[in-house]
């Protein structure tokens, strides 16, 4: 996916899609998935986005975004096409894994 429809997806005013915008911005790493896997599969630990991805009811892709200073990610959920947001979540990462490997 190429970043400029990342962040037109990312429009949204909610906390996690401001963040993982302004983190896409600055320089960080991303993925998104070549496929769609079934809702369930991916949410069951995020309780709030477990309940917005039984809404969606469909199968999602999965995408993660990096800061490039590797202090936060985040997980996307898109529809099934990628061409619109379900739910993301953002974290800070632990210093550990800030730290380059040997």
């Amino acid at each position: 996916m190429e970043p400029h429809v990342l962040e037109s997806l990312l429009a949204g005013d909610d906390e996690a899609s401001v963040t993982a915008l302004a983190t896409l911005r600055s320089g960080a790493t991303y993925w998104v998935g070549d496929r769609a896997q079934p809702a369930g599969q991916h949410a069951g630990v995020f309780k709030r986005r477990l309940q917005r991805m039984r809404e969606h009811g469909r199968p999602v892709r999965t995408g993660l975004i990096d800061s490039a200073d590797r202090t936060w990610t985040t997980l996307l959920f898109l529809t099934e096409d990628g061409s619109a947001p379900v739910a993301c979540a953002g974290w800070p990462l632990p210093l550990v894994a800030r730290e380059p490997p040997l």
